[in-house]
């Protein structure tokens, strides 16, 4: 039972004993750094129960609670609030029931199980900075909800079909010249990322070309032959053109491969994958079942509709005049079709850019319409965009900042910075690699992951691999002064030691108190589905271990218990920044 649980008992039982009175919840806050306490109750809300002075009113029940619980030692009122200090004795305990638990936070996966779709790229162009974005959320968020108790199955749905892979398809035929990535020795995705952007300036030629011959900027662009052209490619491959499904595979062959190598170094990865060329059909039936349900109404045209007025938003199409499908319905078609494949889901999150945000309104509303009773945990995780001091990205440009140069540049940066400050002296230079890599990504995901999802993020690679403040380096390099610490430990690091016997600096007690609220942390960042959450709490943990580490000897001390303490209490936080750490996807290095 935590002390919140214990206090919250013994104050409704007070109410009861003292005033004849019932209170349903009791609210907590930490008390602040200038008054004498560990944890406050807030009274102004009892007023509303009890009507008396405030002060009197935590006289009242400081007393009562320190008669009544062991744990509570003192107490001081100020106003509103009730400050309690808890006796040693508490967190001792607290502390010698976590110390040996290697996954203490994580919960068993007891909960219902949910999907998690992130990344989802287009098959004509390797990932970019706004891809990595998105793959950090959605791999992170999965983590957490595993760590919160739910069985979670990690899947993306490839877009592996449409005009825009036609493009890439025909400038390769064109242009190619036979080329592959083994005979170019480029990666897959970029290979077939260079043939989308060399359509674009074929196509962009043409149109300068028809508007010299006097067609408008408007006709130009619709009758430019190579689109004309990828048109009709579209059209032989969903009528299942040898040839040209021949050339789909092959050349989306390249990018999945191109996509794995990306994805491990990234360190994320996928539990299931549906693919846009299988699921583009589905989801028909059910606007028919939908029409006869009344859900859905069909216009003169044929085309049919949802009307979502009454609940806020607009009309919505889902099926074309000519009976084709919208992106709607594919999306409809392809949520029924996960928990047919996967029936114990209760729920979904899909990880997708704000510029989304009204579709996946609609989608869940009309998925709820349709009496899916799953529908209701429907979860868009909504992300903004990430920008670069040089401004905004465009694929078709050939201007995006490219995944896996951006990870080999956060290397090179964590490689600059720990030459200069002399970190590494005396490691070979695989060991040295291997820990700039660690170093980089960890940088780089950690400047992601500490932003709020919503928020749009402006990411500049060197202020995020410095060693001081709130980034992902400064963290590890903590965990690693840690792991220094327990290698100069000469004594049996796991003795025991007597809570009786122990009095508590003030640095200890606070931070037993941080690692306290870690299974909390990762339930609100559950629920929220914010790996900020996590981040930040691992920076404050860190930042209270370092003013501990600053101001107690840890190995100094004569006392033997104080020290087997303070060096299981010392490895207790290097093991959380590590589980914290993991839900993020970020390594921690033992050395550094």
């Amino acid at each position: 039972m935590t002390i919140q649980e214990t206090l919250s008992h013994h104050i409704k039982e007070a109410f009861q004993s003292l005033y004849h009175a019932n209170i349903e919840t009791v609210e907590f806050q930490a008390t602040r750094k200038d008054f004498e306490g560990d944890i406050t109750i807030v009274t102004f809300p009892m007023l509303r129960i009890v009507k008396m002075n405030p002060v009197q009113l935590g006289e009242d029940l400081g007393n009562y609670l320190v008669e009544n619980v062991a744990e509570v030692k003192t107490f001081n009122v100020v106003k509103g609030f009730l400050n309690l200090v808890i006796d040693d004795v508490f967190y001792l305990n607290f502390f010698n029931n976590i110390k040996d638990n290697s996954t203490y936070g994580y919960k068993p996966q007891t909960k219902e199980s949910i999907m998690v779709e992130y990344s989802s790229p287009n098959t004509n162009k390797p990932l970019h900075l706004g891809h990595i974005r998105n793959n950090l959320l959605g791999y992170s968020v999965a983590e957490v909800l595993k760590a919160a108790g739910h069985k979670v199955y990690k899947t993306q749905i490839i877009n592996d079909r449409g005009i825009h892979i036609c493009k890439s398809m025909l400038a390769w035929k064109r242009y190619g010249k036979g080329e592959t990535p083994e005979s170019t020795e480029l990666k897959g995705d970029k290979l077939v990322g260079n043939y989308y952007v060399k359509f674009d300036q074929e196509y962009k030629k043409e149109i300068s070309n028809l508007i010299s011959e006097g067609k408008t900027e408007e006709t130009a662009k619709k009758e430019a032959p190579i689109l004309l052209e990828a048109q009709d490619m579209l059209r032989q491959w969903e009528a299942g053109d040898e040839e040209v499904v021949a050339l789909w595979k092959m050349m989306n062959g390249w990018v999945y491969d191109g996509f794995e190598e990306t994805y491990k170094n990234l360190g994320v990865d996928f539990d299931c994958y549906y693919y846009e060329s299988d699921t583009y059909l589905l989801g028909k039936e059910f606007i028919a079942e939908g029409l006869k349900s009344g859900v859905f109404y069909k216009k003169e045209d044929g085309s049919v509709w949802c009307d979502l007025t009454e609940d806020g938003l607009d009309e919505k199409i889902v099926l074309r005049a000519d009976g084709t499908a919208v992106y709607m319905t594919q999306d409809i078609g392809t949520a029924i079709q996960r928990i047919k494949d996967y029936p114990d889901v209760g729920g979904m999150v899909y990880t997708v850019g704000n510029e989304q945000d009204y579709h996946f309104k609609v989608l869940f509303l009309i998925l709820k319409k349709l009496g899916f009773d799953w529908a209701k945990n429907l979860y868009h995780l909504s992300y903004g965009m990430v920008d670069l001091p040089s401004g905004k990205m465009k694929s078709r440009e050939g201007t995006v900042v490219d995944a896996d140069d951006l990870i080999v540049e956060m290397a090179n940066t964590a490689k600059e910075l720990s030459q200069d400050l002399g970190k590494l002296d005396g490691y070979t230079e695989e060991e040295k690699q291997d820990i700039y890599n660690t170093i980089g990504l960890g940088a780089l995901k950690y400047f992601i992951l500490k932003v709020d999802p919503k928020k749009r993020i402006l990411f500049d690679p060197k202020e995020s691999v410095d060693f001081q403040g709130n980034t992902g380096p400064f963290i590890q390099y903590t965990y690693a002064r840690i792991q220094a610490i327990l290698r100069k430990a000469d004594f049996d690091t796991n003795a025991t030691f007597r809570a009786e016997d122990m009095l508590l600096h003030e640095k200890e007690k606070e931070l037993v108190k941080q690692l306290q609220l870690f299974p909390e942390v990762i339930e609100n960042a559950a629920q929220n589905h914010s790996p900020a959450l996590i981040a930040n709490y691992t920076y404050d943990l860190v930042k209270e271990f370092n003013s501990f580490y600053q101001n107690v000897s840890i190995l100094g001390t004569e006392n033997q218990s104080e020290k087997v303490f303070r060096v299981q209490l010392s490895k207790t936080v290097a093991n959380t920044i590590k589980n914290a750490f993991a839900l993020l996807g970020i390594n921690v290095p033992e050395r550094m």
